[in-house]
């Protein structure tokens, strides 16, 4: 049996060895310069196709950013996809005294500029990608876009006063949420990303007051076609989480597709040269077609 910590060092060198990407156009929906969308034109030519919106990961930490995330983009683009791959403000770059980690997300930035893109995306997709179609749009996101990509699909469901609640669910074909940090409880008790988790909700003190408007496991149940891959064998966002998610849907009596892939950690999901890549764009074209 691999060591598992070699195996996660492998897979994510795989995932992140492939050139940047660049996109066929980008917009901004807002003024700072994260607030940005990029835009992929499906490569087959076709005239309109379904618009997958991604959110990449990171932990919402700074260092990463969406270029991580363009050759998988590029592969969906590869795969008759119209592809937005959405920018959004992060954490700051210096760690916290004593931590070992930049900080993780911003309150309320994060939440803000991913409901800001989302409100813009059609206006924006018409524009800049009119390959787009706007009746075929499905959220995707990789680990703490994974969270993002669940609780944008959720915003009908935040509680009355969150400035993000939409008064009705948003036009979506599903969610395809990879490797996601979907249930805040679970992910503090396994410790996932060194405390990301706390650190996005301002700390231990702002936890439970914050977890009701940003845990899509509090937001459940959606009404939205929801798919969970995950690789079984994951060491940064274990699939303990995904299952917890699961299991609270069901609780709330919706039913959430969730998808074991053996052999697999966290980044094959992302990573154009593997198996796990093709099951992917497999679950959102189920969706999206």
């Amino acid at each position: 049996m691999p060591d598992p910590a070699a195996r996660d060092a492998a897979e994510e060198a795989s995932a992140f060895s492939h050139p940047a990407v660049a996109p066929d156009a980008s917009a901004p929906y807002g003024g700072h310069p994260d607030q940005v969308v990029d835009f992929y034109a499906p490569r087959d030519g076709r005239r309109q196709a379904p618009l997958v919106v991604a959110l990449h990961g990171g932990a919402w930490r700074a260092p990463y950013d969406r270029q991580h995330l363009t050759p998988f983009v590029d592969y969906l683009a590869r795969r008759g996809f119209a592809v937005a791959n959405v920018e959004y403000r992060r954490g700051s770059d210096i760690p916290r005294q004593g931590a070992a980690a930049p900080v993780a997300g911003r309150w309320p930035e994060t939440f803000d500029d991913v409901a800001a893109a989302m409100d813009a995306l059609p206006g924006l997709a018409a524009a800049h990608l009119p390959q787009a179609d706007p009746r075929r749009i499905v959220l995707t996101g990789h680990s703490a876009g994974g969270h993002l990509a669940l609780w944008a699909a959720a915003r009908h469901c935040l509680p009355q006063d969150a400035p993000w609640r939409l008064p009705a669910p948003p036009a979506l074909r599903g969610v395809v949420a990879l490797a996601p940090i979907a249930h805040f409880a679970r992910s503090v008790e396994l410790g996932v990303c060194g405390g990301a988790v706390e650190q996005l909700l301002g700390g231990p003190a702002e936890f439970d007051a914050r977890v009701p408007y940003a845990d899509p496991a509090a937001l459940l149940p959606t009404g939205i076609a929801t798919t969970l891959v995950q690789g079984r064998d994951d060491i940064v966002v274990p699939a303990q989480v995904a299952e917890a998610y699961a299991d609270a849907a069901a609780k709330a009596g919706e039913t959430v597709g969730l998808t074991l892939l053996e052999e697999a950690g966290h980044f094959p999901l992302i990573d154009p040269a593997a198996d796990a890549c093709a099951v992917v764009a497999e679950e959102l074209a189920q969706l999206a077609w």
